[in-house]
C-alpha cells in the first residue's frame, strides 16, 4: 500500500535561517526519503557559491535523488567565490537571471514528480540587485520549508524568518530543526519545545537522518491540501 507522500506533486523549496545551518543536508535526507517510497524526486541547488572552495552540494543532491539530470538543470549557477551569490556573481561578470532558473525549475518539473529546490543562505540573500529569494520563490508559487540548526540562537532566527515568510505572503511549509553535533549546546535541550510551542506549522528534528513519519508530518499541511476534492 502507497503512503501518503505518494500525493506529494510539485516543487518545495528549502530555506535556512542561515548559511552552515544543514539545507543540504536535510534537502538530502527528504529525497532518500522520497525515493525509498519509489517516488520520482528531482533536485535543483539555482545557485551554488564557493566552487574553488570545493562546493559540492549540486553534486550530493543528485547522488541522494539518484537523478541523471543536466548539471545546468540541477545547478544554473555554479559560482567560484564563496560570497553572496549577487556578489560572487559580479566578481565573475556574470548576472543571474531569474528567468534561467524558472526555466530549468520548469523542464525539471516535466521529469520528475517532486522537484526539491534548495536556496543558498537565507531567504533574504540577494540574487541581483534587490531581488532575493524570497522574490524566487513567490514567481515559482512554491511551499517552503526551513531548515534551522539546534544552537542558542535559533529561536530568534527561526522566528525572524517564518515571520518574513508570511509577510511575504509565501507558503511556510515546517520547519526542521538540525542537530549538528558541532553546534550542540544547552538551548538544545529546550528549542524544540518552545519551537513547536510558538509556531503553528510542524517541526521536526534531524538528529542524523529523517524517517518516513518525520517527512509525513514535515508535508502535514501539503499532505492535506493534496487530499482535498
Amino acid at each position: 500500500m502507497k503512503s501518503s507522500l505518494h500525493k506529494l506533486h510539485g516543487g518545495i523549496f528549502i530555506t535556512g535561517t542561515d548559511t552552515g545551518v544543514g539545507k543540504t543536508h536535510v534537502t538530502c535526507e527528504i529525497a532518500r526519503v522520497l525515493r525509498n517510497e519509489g517516488i520520482d524526486v528531482g533536485v535543483m541547488k539555482p545557485v551554488e557559491t564557493g566552487a574553488i572552495a570545493g562546493a559540492d552540494d549540486h553534486l550530493r543532491l543528485a547522488e541522494a535523488a539518484a537523478v541523471s539530470d543536466p548539471p545546468e538543470l540541477i545547478c544554473p549557477y555554479l559560482l567560484r567565490e564563496p560570497l553572496a551569490p549577487s556578489v560572487a556573481a559580479r566578481i565573475e561578470g556574470k548576472t543571474i537571471r531569474a528567468g534561467v532558473i524558472k526555466k530549468a525549475f520548469q523542464k525539471l518539473l516535466r521529469r520528475h514528480k517532486v522537484v526539491l529546490v534548495e536556496g543558498a543562505g537565507g531567504l533574504m540573500v540577494p540574487l541581483k540587485g534587490k531581488y532575493t529569494y524570497a522574490e524566487l520563490i513567490k514567481e515559482l508559487s512554491l511551499p517552503v520549508v526551513v531548515v534551522a540548526a539546534d544552537r542558542l540562537g535559533v529561536i530568534n532566527h527561526t522566528l525572524l524568518t517564518c515571520e518574513t515568510l508570511v509577510q511575504k505572503g509565501l507558503q511556510l511549509t515546517g520547519v526542521v530543526l538540525n542537530r549538528m553535533p558541532e553546534f550542540q549546546d544547552q538551548s538544545a535541550r529546550y528549542n524544540f519545545e518552545l519551537l513547536r510551542r510558538l509556531l503553528n506549522v510542524p517541526v521536526v528534528v534531524c538528529e542524523t537522518s529523517l524517517e518516513k513519519s518525520a517527512i509525513q508530518h514535515l508535508f502535514r499541511v501539503l499532505l492535506v491540501k493534496a487530499s482535498l476534492p
